[in-house]
């Protein structure tokens, strides 16, 4: 179901339509619905409007305008998050970043790239590969999602083990706050003086601010690659391979583990020729050429000890590419298995993999469903997909609440409750879970710094939403808060 449609008023749509000129500013009730979800549609809300801005000026306007409206402003990448970090609230103002796409400025000699926020993650590797270079971070959405989205929810990706997130990456950034003062945080070099606002504000899901522009660390490619596709009877062979390898002081590139279930859907869907079995690695090592031919070989050595029922090497740079794109079109892969499914994600200390891969095992069989694990084994990032049929009575309800004890195995392991999917609408009432009342009244101290009237993506991240000014960080709702739980679907 959705929540009650809030229209916003005919004299601001006007005002809106006059920043961004008519046909970027959607106000009709069908064109609203294309964005009243991200990917995970189970949460569904249809916005008050929506604006297409192409500048940060445009943008500096339209939250002006919102602001003396008092309507809530949602902000949104390209709609490819998966806990609802995107999800409209009733009667808000969507604002869109997805026409804010051109390539500001590269500067090579100091490694960095200035961009708008509607950039695709990969068309900026694609841009610098002529030249030797590349941008790191790489989720397995990274054909279609943006760096605006990217930095919101501090995105990783299955090369992330070795190069970290993207805040690892983030230099700085043009933010728009609530009020329409645009600010700058960092700068084009690897540190700055002062507090790491750049740092608080990269992975904070759109509550702070507006960003408008990104500068982006480059690297160069590395000298060579090597990757191996490693077979199993079950998951705990290949957890274990992954401990084995971590311990020997080996820092691969990426670490990909998929379960049976998993790698029948992707055969399914790409036609690898993978084979039926319980578990496997798929693993990059990358660097100067004879550390890497040593490395690998050390690894794939680790891997025949510790059960590998086969070991693949691919013969050319083609089937390498098949490899990987298996790997990344897994989720999508997941559609041909089942007609429904919910992409969770929480984090879990490495030597836990096989234990808790067990334990979601025995939930899943409980609650009558199944569950393909693929995920970021190198640094314990699990992605269970729970597999359900919305047109069953009941089976989605029991998908949300197995998703949610998925989520609290994952803290009992010594996890967390995300690893790079942020919390958004759907992980919110875990917080209290994993943070103590401390823990979220200083969080909220600290966004009532950015947004003290709480415009920004409000009903997000926090179980209840915090008010700012005469008691900071105590608990109440808003007049923004979704009504209907956020149109949960």
């Amino acid at each position: 179901m959705r929540g009650a449609f809030v229209p916003v008023s005919p004299g601001v749509i006007a005002e809106l339509a006059g920043v961004v000129g008519a046909k970027n500013c959607i106000s009709d009730l069908a064109g609203l619905r294309t964005y009243e979800c991200d990917g995970l549609t189970s949460f569904q809300m249809t916005p008050g409007a929506v604006i297409l801005p192409e500048s940060t000026e445009q943008v500096v306007e339209a939250v002006r305008i919102a602001r003396r409206a008092n309507l809530p402003i949602v902000p949104r990448g390209a709609g490819t998050g998966l806990s609802g970090g995107a999800l409209p609230v009733p009667g808000c103002v969507v604002i869109g970043l997805s026409r804010m796409r051109r390539i500001l400025e590269v500067d090579l000699e100091n490694g960095w790239m200035r961009v708008q926020p509607g950039v695709i993650n990969l068309d900026i590797s694609k841009q610098l590969s002529p030249a030797g270079y590349y941008y790191a971070p790489d989720p397995s959405s990274q054909s279609v999602c943006t760096i605006g989205g990217n930095v919101a929810e501090n995105s990783g990706g299955a090369h992330c083990l070795k190069y970290g997130f993207t805040t690892n990456h983030v230099l700085g950034a043009r933010i728009v706050l609530a009020d329409g003062t645009v600010v700058d945080l960092g700068g084009p070099v690897l540190d700055t003086p002062g507090y790491d606002l750049i740092g608080v504000f990269v992975g904070s899901e759109g509550t702070l601010g507006i960003v408008t522009e990104v500068v982006v660390r480059i690297l160069r490619k590395p000298e060579a690659t090597r990757t191996f596709f490693a077979t199993y009877p079950s998951t705990d062979e290949a957890g274990k391979t992954v401990s084995e390898i971590i311990a020997a002081g080996i820092v691969p590139a990426a670490v990909e583990m998929m379960d049976r279930l998993a790698i029948v859907a992707i055969k399914a869907a790409t036609g690898v020729d993978w084979p039926d079995v319980g578990a496997a690695l798929l693993m990059d090592v990358d660097g100067p050429l004879a550390e890497v031919e040593h490395t690998a070989s050390r690894a794939t050595a680790i891997a025949s000890a510790c059960g590998a029922l086969d070991i693949r090497r691919p013969r050319d740079d083609a089937e390498r590419l098949l490899m990987w794109k298996g790997r990344k079109s897994a989720f999508a892969a997941v559609g041909r298995i089942s007609p429904n499914y919910i992409v969770q994600d929480g984090v879990i200390p490495r030597s836990e993999i096989a234990k808790v891969l067990r334990q979601i095992s025995q939930l899943a069989a409980a609650a009558g469903l199944r569950v393909a694990n693929v995920f970021h084994a190198g640094d314990g990032n699990l992605h269970p997909l729970i597999l359900y049929d919305r047109n069953v009575p009941g089976q989605e309800e029991k998908a949300e609440h197995l998703g949610g004890e998925i989520l609290k195995i994952c803290i009992q392991a010594g996890g967390s409750i995300t690893g790079e999917h942020g919390v958004g609408a759907d992980k919110a009432a875990y917080m209290g879970e994993m943070f103590s009342d401390a823990d979220l009244q200083a969080m909220g101290q600290l966004r009532c710094a950015f947004d003290a009237e709480n415009r920004f993506n409000p009903s997000k991240v926090f179980p209840t939403p915090r008010l700012c000014g005469d008691r900071p960080g105590q608990y109440a709702p808003t007049r923004f808060e979704a009504s209907d739980e956020a149109g949960r679907g």
